[in-house]
């Protein structure tokens, strides 16, 4: 079974891919090509067929992953000027526009939906979530900081990056997970006690 398959796509799916992505007017033209690419072999190596059919997370099922990857990508943006200009943490929007827009590239292969139910992928129990984006990352040749940033960025990996760019796709993620939750019924992880 392949995990996924690298394609680029044709114009107007590129386009589509393009055209829902924030971020991207921040960064190289080769840059944005990579990322469009990464978006479209996810899109088409999954079991949707839109977009918008694609679900964020198991545990906020109904909200969109392309409003999520938006929401991380904006307020990841906004923490790193912040971060810039009060603490003196500067970042290379080259590889901080990609962590962002990528963090949840192969959300798309770990879910699929079965009579409406959205469920996990056979992938999901074979491979944590960050390890198949980052292979696939790794073969579209991004960066080690992108890719190493994507395998570990999930809550429940076994460490985290030390970077600024880590650091900072962490506190948005979380950030636009409360958003989802909260927006769905659920539980933010603010609100969680841990044993």
């Amino acid at each position: 079974m392949d995990l996924y398959r690298i394609e680029r796509g044709d114009p107007a799916r590129r386009q589509r891919v393009a055209g829902w992505l924030d971020g991207l007017d921040g960064i190289s033209d080769a840059t944005r090509e990579a990322v469009v690419t990464a978006w479209v072999s996810s899109w088409v190596s999954s079991p949707f067929e839109a977009l918008e059919d694609m679900p964020y997370s198991l545990i906020a099922p109904s909200y969109r992953l392309m409003d999520h990857v938006n929401e991380v990508t904006r307020a990841g943006l906004d923490l790193a000027r912040r971060a810039a200009r009060d603490w003196g943490r500067h970042t290379d929007p080259e590889v901080l526009v990609p962590i962002l827009v990528l963090h949840d590239i192969d959300k798309p292969l770990l879910m699929m939906r079965e009579e409406g139910v959205v469920r996990g992928s056979p992938l999901h129990a074979e491979l944590p979530h960050g390890v198949p984006g980052a292979m696939m990352l790794r073969e579209l040749g991004f960066p080690h900081l992108v890719v190493s940033t994507v395998a570990t960025h999930a809550t429940n990996a076994p460490f985290h990056g030390s970077t600024t760019e880590a650091w900072l796709l962490h506190y948005a993620d979380l950030f636009a997970t409360d958003h989802a939750l909260m927006s769905t019924g659920g539980k933010p992880f603010y609100q969680r006690h841990w044993a």
